[in-house]
């Protein structure tokens, strides 16, 4: 169930729709091209394309441009859709200015320590990270911040970047994911990612539900 909240839409629950976009990102991120290939199939009559092809666009953040050609290559043979004949043409101002807005309402009270730590590793990440992956890609139309969030969680925990995944799931908290839906979320990893990594992922968060205030 999805219910539109101003520049947020929570996810209450998580429907097969979701389930499926969640693995596959979590595939995506980690799989090889046969596995991408068949959960791909699996998901083509499933969940909405537009959601698909936002989910491989914005895999490239997470795990590099060569893992979202080669899915995007596969999906464009197996669906037979072109290819949009247009991009975003907004510019880096105002992607900058999207990309502040999306990264304060996915990092909430932390925001102002995120910008000081990544600047502190090099001014170009925060430039890049504000303007190209908040601004330009995760602030896109076409799959709502919610569950680009939860997919973002699924590619951290395939990958085992904890230190991402801690951060992504309070981001899906802040922007809209009930905690109930964020376990089914994690749940729907187990047979698709590694086992260590999947306890790993529970385990964080359950730090993380202990965190959080309550109702929130």
């Amino acid at each position: 169930m999805t219910i539109a909240t101003g520049e947020r839409t929570t996810v209450a629950t998580v429907d097969d729709a979701t389930r499926r976009l969640v693995r596959l990102a979590a595939i995506i991120a980690s799989a090889d091209e046969r596995t991408v290939r068949a959960s791909l199939a699996e998901s083509i009559d499933a969940t909405p394309a537009e959601w698909i092809e936002e989910l491989i666009l914005q895999s490239y953040l997470f795990c590099g441009f060569p893992r979202s050609l080669n899915t995007m290559r596969e999906w464009r043979r197996l669906t037979g859709r072109p290819a949009p004949s247009s991009t975003d043409t907004g510019g880096p101002e105002q992607w900058r200015r999207r990309g502040e807005a999306t990264c304060r309402l996915v990092y909430g009270a932390m925001y102002d320590r995120l910008r000081v730590n990544i600047r502190g590793l090099h001014p170009e990440l925060d430039e890049w990270m504000i303007v190209e992956g908040y601004g330009k890609v995760l602030s896109r139309p076409g799959l709502d911040l919610a569950r680009r969030e939860l997919c973002i969680v699924a590619a951290c925990a395939a990958s085992a970047q904890d230190r991402q995944l801690h951060s992504h799931l309070h981001g899906a908290i802040n922007v809209g994911v009930a905690a109930d839906a964020l376990s089914a979320a994690i749940e729907a990893l187990e047979g698709v990612v590694e086992e260590t990594s999947l306890i790993g992922a529970r385990m964080l968060w359950r730090r993380v539900q202990g965190q959080i205030a309550p109702g929130t």
